[in-house]
């Protein structure tokens, strides 16, 4: 990605913050970079379905434009973001691609079931599933974190990943991919946000088991972890100064771009990384060293 638009794309936030979960990318200022345009495609998804969850905006969304880029049809998993849902699914269309909207809770079981009934019906076959949908809610005083808050936090960052790749395995064979999105916070912690850096060690852990548990069908299971990246997750969550000081205590002393996620996503959901499976790659600018 060209130097001159990172920059752009890092002006002040201006003090902005967003009141609802898991925030809206429409109402962002500067908008997140969700297309690099020195990304070019290359089939290396043909033919195939990919179903994103937290796939309207965000990660969710530069691996969506990704992935059509590359060829796959597209199943787009969100909560209720339908603006920011109907632009990604005409981005998938822009170059050339089929797009599903489906706006469900997934910490719901029967509602992952759904899903993918909904994406069978339309597609006829489910190869990559990128489990990325998330929430977190700050929390200083590690008294102060509720049981529902607890609750809520790990239904929709792990139990939905046990119940959306349930519903879809039954149909996946060899050669097809799952990836999901873990965090710097499964690796550093964060005193702040200890039930969601929780579910992302989860996530971590469930994608090393998994990817042991589904090797011998062929199946690879990793994960991504991203650092201090510009989504709407941000301004939902956090207070105006942190907003605005996003990523500048990483070693590239910047906040990153979704587009940025997105070629590692395509990687392991491709071929060229069929001897890789139960890893993680860190896109954090430099905020985790380490195994």
């Amino acid at each position: 990605m060209k130097e001159e638009t990172l920059k752009k794309a890092d002006e002040k936030t201006h003090g902005q913050t967003q009141n609802q979960q898991p925030g809206i990318e429409a109402e962002m200022t500067p908008a997140p970079i969700y297309d690099d345009p020195q990304y070019k495609g290359s089939d290396k998804l043909k033919g195939k379905v990919a179903i994103i969850t937290g796939g309207d905006s965000g990660i969710g969304r530069a691996v969506a434009v990704a992935y059509a880029k590359e060829g796959a049809d597209i199943a787009i998993v969100y909560l209720n973001e339908d603006e920011d849902a109907d632009k990604t699914a005409k981005l998938i269309e822009g170059y050339g691609q089929k797009a599903l909207k489906i706006a469900t809770d997934l910490s719901n079981d029967e509602n992952c079931q759904d899903v993918v009934n909904q994406v069978m019906k339309e597609f006829g076959q489910v190869n990559i599933v990128v489990n990325n949908a998330g929430k977190q809610f700050p929390q200083d005083d590690f008294l102060a974190i509720t049981p529902d808050q607890l609750q809520e936090t790990f239904s929709t960052n792990i139990f939905s990943m046990f119940y959306l790749t349930q519903a879809a395995l039954p149909h996946m064979t060899k050669g097809d991919a799952i990836v999901n999105t873990s965090s710097v916070t499964a690796y550093r912690g964060s005193p702040g946000l200890i039930d969601y850096s929780a579910t992302k060690g989860a996530i971590t852990s469930f994608t090393r088991s998994l990817a042991l548990n589904l090797v011998e069908k062929g199946i690879r299971v990793n994960a991504v972890a991203p650092g201090p990246i510009w989504t709407p997750l941000i301004p939902a969550t956090f207070d105006a100064e942190k907003v605005e000081k996003q990523g500048e205590d990483t070693p590239m002393k910047r906040r990153g771009q979704p587009a940025e996620n997105a070629p590692a996503f395509v990687f392991l959901a491709s071929a060229d990384s069929t001897y890789m499976t139960g890893q993680t790659i860190h896109v954090d600018g430099g905020d985790f060293v380490g195994s």
